[in-house]
């Protein structure tokens, strides 16, 4: 499988910090792993376990914001990122995880006999219910704009381009419509798109936010440990596979 070599400023830019971004996120996983250690967290205290919840809350919240300011340059970079591996870009939804995933992870984690989740209580797990059904929702939401952005561009811009060309205007004229109009609907397309991928975006922060905010100290850690060893273990093999297809 061939990967593009050539790569644009944004997509340079932003490969140097998801790297170093990432780097800092395994780093993390680790402090998180020695937390949720039944023996170490004997002598954690809840201020402790609060402060390293809120430095991983902030480590993902400043990847969005630079997210968000490298796509204002260039979106599209965001729905075909060259910085991650095929594998990994197999599982985007809107250039990223789905939220939804969040609750499947949980249901995951009330099944470990060594997860603190499996201690949720009845209150708990009606609240995380009810958030799983608002985040579906709005998942929904943002399914319904991708197809609209679709249907609307196909059927406009085409149907102009069609009415241009067999309207007997002189090839000069045509061909300065024509470039007009692919100019207004490249720019109608990248707007919509980094609407679209910000929309995505505050889906998945406002799951993560909503799931914690209905955890023990205790659980959240272990819910951002289980999500970061996911994206950590999903990077490392498919970092393996790409370098098994290069060697072929």
């Amino acid at each position: 499988m061939s990967r593009r070599m050539m790569k644009t400023k944004v997509e340079e830019k932003f490969s140097e910090f998801f790297e170093k971004w990432f780097v800092q996120l395994e780093e993390y996983l680790q402090q998180l792993l020695t937390l949720s250690n039944l023996e170490t967290t004997m002598i954690q205290s809840e201020p402790e376990l609060q402060a390293m919840v809120s430095r991983v809350t902030a480590h993902v919240k400043a990847y969005y914001t630079t997210k968000w300011a490298a796509a204002h340059d260039d979106v599209l970079a965001f729905f075909s990122p060259v910085w991650l591996s095929p594998l990994e870009n197999a599982y985007l939804w809107v250039t990223d995880w789905k939220p939804s995933s969040v609750f499947r992870l949980i249901e995951s984690l009330r099944m470990s006999h060594v997860s603190k989740m499996k201690y949720l209580t009845e209150p708990q797990r009606k609240d995380i219910e009810e958030l799983r059904v608002k985040i579906r929702l709005e998942e929904e939401k943002v399914e319904r704009e991708m197809e609209r952005q679709q249907v609307a561009m196909a059927n406009r811009r085409m149907v102009e381009l069609a009415r241009l060309a067999s309207g007997g205007v002189t090839a000069g004229a045509l061909a300065g419509h024509v470039e007009g109009l692919v100019e207004v609907a490249l720019k109608g397309i990248l707007c919509g798109l980094e609407r679209m991928m910000k929309a995505a975006d505050c889906v998945r922060l406002k799951a993560i936010k909503g799931v914690l905010e209905l955890l023990t100290p205790m659980q959240r850690v272990d819910f951002l440990t289980a999500i970061c060893m996911l994206q950590v273990q999903l990077r490392q093999v498919g970092k393996e596979k790409l370098s098994t297809l290069l060697a072929r």
